[in-house]
């Protein structure tokens, strides 16, 4: 089993010395870091527990003026190693870490009081305080363990409370969709660009392509090389420290807080409805914030839509979803804010007066993960796998009042809607064009201004059918309306001699023009052919019986002859029976009946 932990905890309380005496390794990798003794940026180092499991640590900077960095260790972080120091008890940048930590909602860690050996009389009272300062955060009840790193004090029980925390840590998904937040990135010569994190969840495998994201548009990338704990490997899994070579990326066009995403899966945005962790956070908030998520830091301009929920708008979009938990602060602050939960990555537009108090309502009503039927009622009809990109789960059984239609989900007060309104559009066709074959699919689909994938079941629910893409109701009984006695004197024409197909001012003296027909073809009253060639629906089968008389094979001359007819009729009607497979060419001038 790998796992990450992340270190928290006021300045110069031993969070560096400490990682140095569990790994054998100094994360301070910077030359001022070493000459200052003091943790600037981030570091990183590594393990291997008791029980052979493997642990990174991601060394955060206790410093005020450091705030952004330390925000960036701990976003991406399951784990934390939260610090105090015997000898100073609890400190200033101790409760600023509280906060960033009970921000992101991080419940998993472990709360070491260090440099024990200076005080020991003050261990059981620095505990007890750094508990009682916890309370309210995921860390309350962590398990604890008193050290020195310098004297070794506690060092083998502070490994075996690592590996109690490790083991009892939320197993991450290894087939979940990859979020990797850059907290690094360098070139090797022969290698390229390099960038590094921590990997909470899906696998990462060399050879993949994976889309980047960060101030510009995405660009989609390969994985060249992974290392983990300064091993190459094929593919890596959670939760990991991750150095990934990628192709396709200049180092120049990175920085921390761009993000390797799974291609497809994220939903990238620059707009959230979001709730505080903190009551009234939003009352006095500033208009300008940062939001910090994951190793991100990002302005944003804030709405208050109430004391609790707020609207922002960041300067670049950022790969978050539903129910992800990010920290605010002032732009010119080195304290948190407060913590926000994202309720909404694609938020509706707010316009007319009155729409940020009933959006705020809405937005109370909505539980961590979203709200499924809320969010499928306010769009009508959504591709499933879109909610599921934005963090929202869909489960097999669905809420009330949502349906799946296909590959969309459905409000239930939308379908019927549309269901009555493609209704009412087609008996308005039937009752404006009586010779109308239906309504066009397109106008149908424009009237609705549904997606294609939910006309079928949109039909089945109003009672209607589909023919040859138009919509019409069966139930409409079939006629023609005034033109039935023009219609009827063409029949009766028509078998006093089958053949003799009318001309076009005989049409048109009937009043017969290219809807009336196509109408009486419709109902089989008629029978049109190429040229306009107008016959009734028998005249196939009284033309074979003539055909089958002549010597065969027989030629279109032979034919005319036989039916009587003239060439303009005698032709379409040959490509007919032709068609239908009742005759057959035998070259250019001769056919012959099908037998």
């Amino acid at each position: 089993m790998r796992q990450v932990i992340a270190t928290a905890g006021h300045v110069d309380h031993g969070k560096s010395t400490l990682i140095r005496a569990l790994t054998g390794s100094d994360p301070d990798r910077w030359a001022e870091e070493k000459r200052r003794g003091l943790t600037i940026d981030l570091g990183f180092a590594w393990t291997s527990l008791p029980s052979g499991d493997e642990v990174s640590f991601v060394d955060v900077p206790g410093h005020e003026r450091f705030l952004g960095n330390m925000l960036a260790g701990l976003g991406p972080a399951p784990i934390v190693c939260f610090v105090v120091a015997a000898d100073e008890g609890w400190q200033a940048q101790s409760a600023d870490h509280r906060e960033a930590i009970a921000a992101l909602g991080i419940d998993q860690g472990l709360l070491v009081v260090t440099r024990s050996d200076l005080a020991p009389d003050r261990v059981g009272d620095v505990l007890a305080q750094a508990r009682a300062e916890l309370a309210g955060t995921g860390l309350a009840a962590a398990p604890a363990v008193a050290v020195s790193a310098l004297t070794g004090q506690g060092m083998e029980e502070l490994r075996t409370v690592l590996d109690t925390v490790v083991t009892a840590a939320r197993a991450p998904v290894p087939d979940d969709r990859v979020r990797l937040w850059v907290d690094r990135c360098f070139t090797i010569s022969g290698a390229g660009t390099i960038v590094t994190g921590t990997l909470s969840g899906g696998t990462l495998r060399v050879g993949e392509t994976l889309e980047w994201t960060g101030d510009g548009p995405r660009r989609r990338v390969q994985v060249r090389g992974l290392q983990s704990r300064g091993e190459t490997v094929e593919q890596l899994g959670p939760v990991s420290r991750a150095a990934v070579n990628l192709r396709g990326l200049d180092a120049d066009a990175v920085v921390r807080g761009d993000a390797l995403l799974t291609v497809g899966a994220w939903v990238v945005s620059d707009l959230l409805d979001v709730r505080a962790t903190s009551r009234g956070a939003f009352t006095e908030a500033p208009s300008q914030l940062v939001v910090h998520a994951g190793t991100a830091a990002v302005p944003a301009r804030i709405r208050p839509l109430g004391p609790d929920h707020a609207r922002l708008a960041l300067e670049r979009p950022l790969p978050v979803r539903v129910g992800d938990r990010m920290v605010l602060r002032g732009s010119g602050d080195r304290v948190v804010h407060t913590g926000a939960l994202v309720l909404d990555v694609d938020p509706p537009a707010l316009t007319r007066r009155g729409d940020a108090a009933r959006r705020a309502v809405v937005l109370a009503a909505s539980g961590e993960t979203g709200d499924l039927a809320a969010e499928v009622a306010r769009r009508g009809a959504v591709p499933a796998v879109q909610l599921a990109r934005q963090g929202i789960s869909v489960p097999e059984v669905l809420p009330a009042g949502v349906l799946r239609c296909g590959t969309l989900l459905v409000a239930e007060a939308a379908h019927a809607a549309w269901s009555a309104q493609l209704r009412t559009a087609v008996t308005a066709e039937h009752a404006q064009q009586p010779l109308s074959a239906g309504l066009p699919r397109k106008a149908a689909l424009d009237v609705l201004g549904a997606q294609p994938e939910l006309l079928p079941e949109l039909i089945d629910r109003a009672g209607l059918v589909e023919q040859d893409g138009r919509i019409l109701d069966p139930r409409r009984p079939p006629g023609l309306g005034t033109v039935e006695t023009a219609i009827a004197s063409l029949e009766h024409r028509l078998r006093g001699d089958p053949f003799a197909a009318p001309e076009a001012d005989d049409l048109t003296a009937l009043g017969l023009g290219p809807e009336q027909l196509a109408a009486a073809a419709r109902l089989d009253r008629l029978l049109r052919l190429r040229g306009e060639v107008i016959l009734l629906p028998a005249a196939p089968a009284l033309a074979m019986r003539e055909l089958a008389r002549l010597e065969q094979p027989f030629t279109a001359s032979q034919a005319r002859q036989a039916l009587g007819t003239s060439r303009r009729v005698v032709i379409p009607l040959l490509e007919h029976l032709d068609a239908r497979g009742w005759t057959r060419r035998i070259d250019a001038s001769h056919r012959q009946v099908v037998r």
